[in-house]
């Protein structure tokens, strides 16, 4: 089954908390998810339910090569679970060096989750180039990039529709091609957020495959460690709608087949 990656050239683009309502989205629509986090801010866990009082480790011991499958967590939102672990910065860039001189250290692990048919792996990557979502690169099936509706993303968007973003070279050009762009916190009332998303939509087409709203109950419902997975009005929507988009593009069943008239297909020209 499918390896999605969650990633971004730079943090505080709401990356986790995407990549956490799809996983429980799928989860909620039958599919079996395993969820990896690969972000030494471990924050994922947090989203999915967990207390932030346990805490698994799998990722920051990769260089042990641990079995994952005693590592995972079972979350209340039906994901399953690969935390990071605990945050060490001296470890991460261990592991980091680890991984550039031996990428199997992940890659092996991963490829064996993906041998069951019936799962769905997610990543959520740290931002910018890493030597964690390298070394799974060559078995992507979608990298899922989540920029925000603002000034910093227009800069980044004419690299992305150019194949660029990821480096030069074939592996570059080829994960490349597996490249989707999910605009987070757009704003229909700010002119500068509809300006990128108009600018998203002309320079990528159909790569732009979704669109979050900026919606202050998404802000309260992660105070109160409640996710939108029910298609709320707003984000919660928008949510779902990426989700039925993801499987369009993966070709798997389970996609809305009318298609929620979320705030990204209502702008579809």
């Amino acid at each position: 089954m499918p390896l999605i990656a969650f990633a971004s050239p730079k943090g505080g683009v709401g990356k986790t908390t995407i990549s956490a309502h799809v996983a429980a989205i799928l989860a909620r629509r039958g599919y079996k998810v395993i969820a990896i986090d690969l972000d030494p801010q471990n924050a994922l866990r947090l989203h999915l339910g967990v207390s932030i009082r346990e805490e698994g480790r799998f990722v920051c011991d990769l260089p042990a090569r641990p079995a994952w499958q005693d590592c995972v967590m079972e979350t209340d939102l039906g994901v399953r679970l690969l935390p990071f672990g605990p945050q060490d910065p001296l470890r991460t860039l261990e592991l980091a060096v680890a991984l550039t001189q031996d990428p199997a250290l992940l890659a092996d692990p991963v490829r064996d989750m993906l041998s069951a048919p019936d799962q769905i792996v997610i990543v959520d990557s740290p931002p910018g180039p890493n030597a964690a979502l390298t070394a799974i690169t060559p078995m992507l099936d979608l990298l899922v990039l989540v920029l925000l509706a603002d000034g910093g993303s227009a800069a980044i968007i004419p690299q992305i529709a150019s194949n660029r973003f990821l480096g030069r070279g074939t592996l570059a050009s080829r994960s490349a091609d597996r490249a989707v762009l999910v605009l987070n916190q757009v704003d229909e009332a700010e002119p500068l957020s509809e300006a990128v998303m108009q600018m998203a939509q002309n320079a990528l087409g159909k790569r732009l495959i979704g669109a979050i709203c900026r919606d202050q109950g998404l802000a309260e419902a992660l105070a109160d460690k409640r996710m939108l997975i029910e298609g709320e009005e707003g984000a919660g929507e928008d949510f779902d709608v990426l989700a039925d988009a993801i499987l369009r593009r993966l070709r798997l069943p389970g996609a809305d087949p009318q298609g929620n008239p979320g705030l990204f297909e209502w702008r579809q020209p």
